[in-house]
């Protein structure tokens, strides 16, 4: 397959099309984003409407990583769905989102809530795989980071940023406790099932109706509606699914492992920085959420998107801002009981620790690697692969955060995951090849026999 094939595609301008491509798919984020900051934001009124004083470690871990460990499942059911249609099931993802956004206002107990954010976490695994796999078969060459970055990277902060508006807002209005974590849990199925007929009237991408469908006319015609010119499209692709899958696992899995340590080390304040060092520091939950997206994590996940993803490349981007994050961590282990006097210096180490881990968000947080390093052959399951190992990663920080928090203390578990942090830079160089501004047939070196079949997962 020559890295050609697509070419009309490819060497698109970044235009109308893309950017409404970019959307789209990045409202599943935002919803994601949204989801997840916004239950550490209401946790303490959860339990008071409960008829309990606080959660248990257990409780609150259970709560968590529910969400995360349903998106791990999602995530597997469709990468093997994706192989059957990009856009056959893209809708149901965030109609999965809505439905459960909306049930958790109804919950009448945390064991509830607790399987209501799993069936949650399944409508977000689903999206993690369907829109970043839709992104990238669409996108232009030069500007894929761009997109993923945009779409990614960049909506969920946004997400989390508005359960942080409306948590704040709820209070401002006076709105029972009772009543407002039910309310700012159920507001995330505004976005989920306002982007559903947008979804539904996307296109399927040409590298899936070329290679896996064998419909080149239909792969044509897409390619000539984003092109806006006539063009052709390339043969199917009948190799057989373990083989291609076997000669890419080294990467599919290595993009994995780099997913879970990011989560690993994000999520810890995801989770918990809003409930532990907001307090430290003197702010509100949903003041110094808010403020973290506004001053530092936003204009940061922006302007790498824009100018930095595409230019400088995934790899320096990545393991600098690992390097960075071990860093300020290990300020954070070393400096504690000074930054407790000096809120405002906290605040600010914080924020450049978040502006730090938007590298890492940009690549391995978005799901670039998982969608870029595997062929449209195997592409949808690849990127479940990631997903899933991401949501671990995740669901163990829910987990284990709390009792290292309770076992070494503070200090210790900013070391622990300073360390995580140094592991993740060292596997971004080793691991990965760059996939910056390649096409994608290139970055795999994609061969295919001159059939013209439909293929089967």
């Amino acid at each position: 397959m020559s890295a050609g094939e697509f070419a009309a595609i490819d060497e698109q301008q970044f235009k109308a099309f893309h950017w409404r491509m970019t959307l789209t798919t990045g409202l599943g984020v935002f919803c994601d984003g949204y989801d997840l900051s916004s239950l550490a934001l209401v946790l303490p009124l959860i339990a008071k409407s409960f008829g309990q004083t606080g959660f248990t470690g257990a409780q609150t871990g259970a709560l968590s990583a529910a969400a995360l460990v349903g998106a791990a499942t999602g995530a597997l059911m469709f990468g093997f769905l994706g192989q059957k249609g990009r856009r056959r099931f893209y809708g149901l993802d965030v109609l999965i989102l809505g439905v459960a956004a909306v049930a958790q206002a109804f919950a009448p107990g945390v064991v509830w809530l607790i399987a209501l954010r799993f069936m949650l976490g399944i409508g977000v695994g689903a999206d993690y795989v369907l829109s970043p796999v839709i992104m990238v078969e669409h996108a232009n060459r030069a500007d894929r980071g761009r997109s993923l970055g945009l779409g990614f990277g960049t909506m969920w902060p946004i997400g989390a940023l508005a359960a942080a508006m409306v948590k704040l807002a709820m209070s401002l209005l006076h709105v029972p406790d009772e009543w407002q974590w039910r309310l700012v849990l159920a507001a995330g199925a505004i976005p989920a099932l306002g982007v559903l007929y947008f979804r539904r009237t996307m296109p399927e991408t040409a590298r899936y109706l070329a290679h896996m469908a064998g419909d080149q006319a239909g792969a044509a015609e897409v390619m000539s509606e984003i092109a806006g010119e006539p063009t052709t499209a390339p043969e199917a692709d009948r190799r057989p699914f373990g083989q291609v899958f076997a000669r890419y696992a080294p990467h599919i899995f290595a993009a994995a492992l780099l997913w879970m340590i990011y989560d690993l080390v994000v999520y810890v304040f995801i989770l918990f920085g809003p409930n532990l060092i907001a307090k430290t520091i003197g702010m509100g939950a949903a003041k110094f959420s808010l403020l973290t997206q506004i001053v530092f994590v936003l204009p940061a996940s922006v302007l790498g998107s824009l100018f930095v993803i595409d230019h400088v490349g995934r790899k320096p981007l990545q393991a600098w801002g690992f390097v960075g994050g071990a860093v300020l961590l290990g300020v954070f282990a070393l400096m504690q009981h000074q930054l407790l006097a000096a809120p405002i210096l906290a605040f600010s180490i914080y924020g450049l620790l978040n502006i730090a881990m938007t590298g890492p968000g940009l690549v391995s947080g978005a799901g670039i690697l998982g969608a870029e390093l595997a062929p449209t052959r195997v592409r949808t399951v690849a990127q479940a692969i990631t997903v899933a190992g991401g949501r671990i990663g995740a669901a163990i920080s829910g987990f284990a955060f709390p009792v290292l928090f309770t076992g070494i203390g503070q200090e210790g578990a900013y070391w622990v995951v300073a360390g995580i942090a140094v592991l993740g830079a060292v596997l971004t160089w080793v691991l990965i090849p760059e996939t910056g501004r390649i096409a994608l047939e290139a970055i795999t070196e994609d061969k295919t026999p001159p059939v013209v079949a439909p293929a089967t997962a």
